[in-house]
């Protein structure tokens, strides 16, 4: 005879959701958002469908929608004019910049959305690399200089949060010593401390234009600063590097295919833990539900639930807005 059965607990939805693990909801969301010059413009994105570059005017209406949806987070990424690049990145703490007048325009008309704009120069070179090209080669300490400015003027105009995605070293530390010498003690540090060279960005690239460009004199990738996907130790030392150097939250990026990193860093630290559900993730998503191969619904909150299981806190997915609209139902 049969006396310990686990199915008594799956018998009906009431059972199951008394005894559910993880519980998903909109609160976990950071919706990426592009931006592009212009008023009342609205790029579409092919890779990535449902998704859109869109002028300032436009995002701070889309922000006001993902607020009333329950997202209360967003995090900001520029596609930026290529007039304006070089390879010092000084468009990117122009008090004027886009960037800058996207983040004031969010705060005065959404004052309790959580603007996590992006720091990396790969938007703003001139090479699409997240640093300063020297030599053929990507200097570490000159883009630290760099982000910190940048870090700096997002503070200015209204950041709660920034969120450096380059994997210099050291960058967090030279972050919070800017921010903490001009003032900006409560501005947080959301540093992408796992960030794989992965193959999974490319949607992501083709919306801002910020591939690395075909040169001779410089790397045709991102390995010599982001992670080598093989390995899985590294990922830890980086995230107690973060954070003796000052990190709030913790990123691992990309999403599905780390799980495994998410699930280390979890059993050994206490900080917040995001993690990025990135663009091939969703155009994956999106391709195989539009070919009638996957439910569109069931598979996103499906994937999004396996973050909070893994151990991340904050979930950063292009999903934000259709999950929201799927969990509000």
């Amino acid at each position: 005879m049969i006396h310990s059965r686990n199915r008594r607990l799956r018998v009906n939805e009431s059972i199951r959701s008394l005894v559910r693990e993880n519980i998903l909801t909109t609160d976990d969301f950071v919706m990426p958002i592009f931006v592009m010059e212009g008023e009342n413009q609205q790029e579409a994105i092919p890779s990535m469908p449902g998704i859109f570059r869109r002028s300032i005017d436009l995002t701070v209406k889309e922000c006001k929608e993902l607020f009333s949806l329950g997202v209360k987070s967003v995090n900001l990424y520029m596609k930026v004019s290529e007039h304006l690049k070089d390879n010092t990145g000084k468009e990117s703490w122009n008090k004027d910049g886009l960037m800058q007048q996207t983040i004031k325009a969010i705060k005065d008309a959404v004052p309790g959305m959580i603007v996590m704009p992006d720091v990396a120069l790969d938007p703003y070179s001139i090479y699409g690399h997240d640093g300063i090209i020297e030599n053929g080669k990507i200097v570490n300490d000159a883009t630290n200089d760099a982000l910190a400015r940048m870090s700096v003027s997002h503070a200015e105009a209204g950041a709660d949060i920034v969120a450096p995605s380059d994997m210099m070293d050291g960058r967090v530390l030279a972050i919070r010593e800017a921010l903490e010498e001009s003032g900006f003690t409560d501005v947080g540090i959301l540093s992408y401390s796992a960030k794989y060279a992965s193959s999974f960005y490319g949607p992501f690239r083709s919306a801002l234009d910020s591939a690395p460009k075909e040169n001779m004199e410089i790397p045709k990738d991102k390995k010599t600063y982001q992670m080598d996907f093989h390995n899985s130790r590294e990922a830890l030392n980086e995230v107690f590097k973060d954070i003796d150097e000052g990190a709030d939250i913790i990123m691992i990026k990309p999403g599905l295919p780390y799980l495994d990193i998410v699930s280390k860093v979890r059993e050994a630290i206490d900080l917040p833990i995001a993690v990025y559900n990135v663009s091939g993730e969703y155009a994956m998503v999106k391709a195989a539900a539009q070919n009638g191969w996957l439910d569109n619904d069931k598979t996103i909150i499906e994937s999004l639930t396996c973050f909070k299981r893994a151990g991340a806190d904050l979930i950063f997915t292009y999903f934000a807005k259709e999950a929201a609209m799927i969990l509000n139902k």
